[in-house]
């Protein structure tokens, strides 16, 4: 039996064949100009983007040197015939552009047009080469983009900014949630309806807003966001969980949700450390941001006395009890202690002075 040995076929969601195009431009060019090219935007059978100091040791010539044949080979090729004849393309690439959100992340961009790398480097390359198209570099704020409405682009960079400045480091907001303060805010700048499978596409522009492994958003840089350690994990597990849980199950929970061996030891050191948990119960831990104080249950009881003055035993009961899951003879013993709580003529707790 004969093997049929079929070639791979790489997808591209273009109506042309990028190599294909990118090779009938390149015809155009001397052959040291045409190396640099191929080298400089992974047009090899390597497909590696080369740096200018790699280019230049490999054809013995500064960096500087390499730039400018770069440029001119550049230019040739926006000067000639093969280009005038580009059109089309090029228009095809910007409408596959101004669909995906008219600025676009550029890797993402890359991927939706085609999986394979290789085909990328030439599509970039048409990118890079069509006047069309504004490449935005990465900074501190935002991934490499592009676009092809560069005001538009300013505008939702804008928005972006309006966003993460408006959320503290503790904030922590549903994915629905926040593609809706985003389309707010481009109401509000841009004047226009934009669909939340855009909206989450801007969003990945911008380096300081990110997900975590729940799905909810925040400051990328914020431990709720990417978290760091044991604590970490743990806040994420009680808040997911909505309610006091003890730490044997805060560090079963670690164990399933991030496949992070937890040790149930461990675990329960680390939360009486971090005061962002309160022991509300014997091992029972609960989020201070939920209205939990931390201390004994004397302490709760004084918190509640200072807050709301004399009160009577029933309603000493009552609050300290939506603070702290103990028995009610634990709090009644603590009021027992003259030192600190004394009982009034009309049969109300206060402090002691």
């Amino acid at each position: 039996m004969t093997n049929l040995r079929v070639a791979y076929m790489p997808k591209n969601k273009l109506s042309f064949s990028p190599k294909k195009v990118v090779k009938g431009l390149m015809n155009s060019l001397p052959e040291r100009s045409r190396t640099v090219l191929m080298q400089r935007f992974g047009l090899t059978e390597k497909g590696v983007r080369e740096t200018l100091e790699a280019i230049g040791k490999k054809n013995n010539i500064t960096r500087e040197r390499v730039r400018q044949i770069e440029n001119l080979a550049l230019a040739l090729i926006r000067k000639s015939r093969q280009y005038s004849d580009l059109t089309p393309q090029l228009n095809e690439l910007a409408a596959e552009m101004q669909s995906f959100g008219g600025i676009v992340h550029e890797q993402e961009f890359l991927d939706s047009l085609t999986k394979d790398s290789d085909l990328q480097n030439y599509i970039n390359f048409l990118l890079v080469l069509g006047d069309g198209f504004t490449k935005l570099k990465e900074n501190d704020e935002f991934h490499h983009r592009w676009t092809v409405d560069e005001p538009v682009a300013r505008n939702i960079e804008d928005a972006l900014r309006n966003l993460y400045r408006n959320l503290s480091d503790e904030d922590l907001i549903t994915e629905h949630e926040l593609v809706q303060k985003f389309l707010d805010e481009l109401k509000q700048i841009a004047d226009k309806e934009h669909d939340s499978e855009l909206a989450l596409r801007w969003l990945r522009l911008a380096k300081r807003l990110d997900r975590n492994h729940l799905g909810e958003w925040g400051v990328s840089d914020s431990p709720n966001v990417h978290a760091r350690g044991m604590r970490d994990y743990a806040y994420l597990v009680l808040r997911k969980h909505g309610s006091p849980m003890h730490f044997a199950e805060v560090a079963k929970a670690i164990t399933k949700t991030f496949a992070k061996k937890a040790h149930t030891a461990t675990c329960h050191n680390e939360l009486i450390k971090d005061g962002r948990f309160v022991l509300v119960g014997r091992g029972l831990y609960a989020l201070k941001n939920w209205g939990y104080t931390r201390g004994t249950v004397r302490d709760v009881i004084g918190n509640v006395i200072k807050q709301g003055g004399a009160l009577t035993k029933e309603e000493i009961l009552s609050r300290v009890m939506k603070e702290r899951y103990v028995k009610e003879n634990t709090v009644l013993v603590n009021l027992q202690n003259s030192k600190y709580f004394r009982k009034d003529t009309n049969g109300k707790y206060a402090l002691s002075e």
